[in-house]
C-alpha cells in the first residue's frame, strides 16, 4: 500500500518549489525627523497592493515591511498630520487628498519628496531613485542593504538650506514645475527636448545640495544614472542626519 504523505509536508514542498529563485525583500522604514512622519507606500500598475496598516511612525521609531519579489511604487512621508472633526486625515506636506493615512494613488501634493522604486526588473535588477522634482518637504534617504549585485549606491536628497526652502512645518518647496505649472519648467508639450526644457535656479540648486537625487523632468548627470542593485533589502530614512557621501 503506498504511503500517504502528510498535508503539511505536501504544502511546504509546494511553497519550496514556488520560493526557489525569489528573494523576498524588506523595506526598513526609519525616522530620524523631530516630528512624526505618516509614511505613504503606493504600488504602481500591475503590481500587488501592499497590505499595510495605517501608522504615524514616531520620532527615533522605525518598522519594517515585507515587499513581493516583484514590485514597484512611491513612497513619500507626509508630516504635520492631524484628523478632522468628522474623522478625515490632512497633511501640511504629502497630503493625498484621500482622507486616510492609506493613499489609493501617488497623488501626492507637491511639494513633496518622492522615493521611486522597480524591483526585479530588467536584468532582475532593482531600480530606484530619490525624486525632489515634485518639490520637497523633508529629506529621505534611501540604502540598499546585502544586495548581491548591481551598483547600490544609497539615493538621497537629505536636507536643504532654509533660507531657499521653507521649514518642513511651514510647506516645503515647490519645485518650479509644480510652483508655476509653466510647460517650460514641466518638460511638456513642445518643451520636451532638453535643449528646450532647461534646469531652472530650482533644479540647479538642488543639483549642488542633492547630487544623488532626481530633480526635473530633464534631468542629467549623476542623478539619472539608474540607481541599481539585486537581491537587496532597503532602509529608507525620513530626516536622515548623514548623507549618501558621507557613509
Amino acid at each position: 500500500m503506498a504511503s500517504v504523505i502528510p498535508l503539511s509536508l505536501l504544502l511546504l514542498h509546494v511553497f519550496l518549489c514556488f520560493s526557489v529563485g525569489v528573494h523576498s525583500k524588506t523595506l526598513k522604514l526609519a525616522n530620524e525627523c523631530r516630528h512624526t512622519v505618516w509614511p505613504a507606500l503606493v504600488s504602481g500598475s500591475g503590481t500587488p497592493p501592499l497590505l499595510t496598516a495605517a501608522l504615524a511612525l514616531q520620532p527615533n521609531k522605525s518598522i519594517t515591511i515585507s515587499l513581493p519579489a516583484f514590485w514597484s511604487g512611491w513612497l513619500w512621508g507626509g508630516t504635520f498630520c492631524t484628523y478632522n472633526a468628522i474623522g478625515r486625515l490632512a497633511c501640511a506636506t504629502g497630503d493625498c487628498c484621500s482622507g486616510s493615512p492609506e493613499c489609493a494613488s501617488a497623488s501626492a501634493q507637491p511639494p513633496v519628496t518622492m522615493a521611486e522604486f522597480t524591483l526585479s526588473g530588467d536584468g532582475n535588477l532593482d531600480f530606484y531613485v530619490v525624486s525632489a522634482s515634485r518639490g520637497y518637504n523633508l529629506g529621505i534617504l534611501v540604502v540598499p542593504h546585502d544586495g548581491s549585485g548591481g551598483d547600490c549606491m544609497a539615493s538621497g536628497c537629505v536636507k536643504v538650506v532654509e533660507s531657499f526652502c521653507q521649514s518642513e512645518q511651514s510647506g516645503g518647496c515647490n519645485s518650479t514645475c509644480f510652483g508655476y505649472s509653466d510647460p517650460k519648467y514641466c518638460c511638456s508639450e513642445a518643451n520636451t527636448p532638453p535643449d528646450t526644457c532647461k534646469p531652472s535656479p530650482y533644479s540647479q540648486y538642488f543639483r549642488s545640495k542633492c547630487p544623488w537625487a532626481y530633480r526635473y523632468a530633464n534631468d542629467d548627470g549623476n542623478s539619472t544614472r539608474k540607481f541599481d542593485c539585486a537581491s537587496s533589502d532597503y532602509f529608507i530614512t525620513f530626516c536622515p542626519r548623514r548623507s549618501p557621501a558621507t557613509g
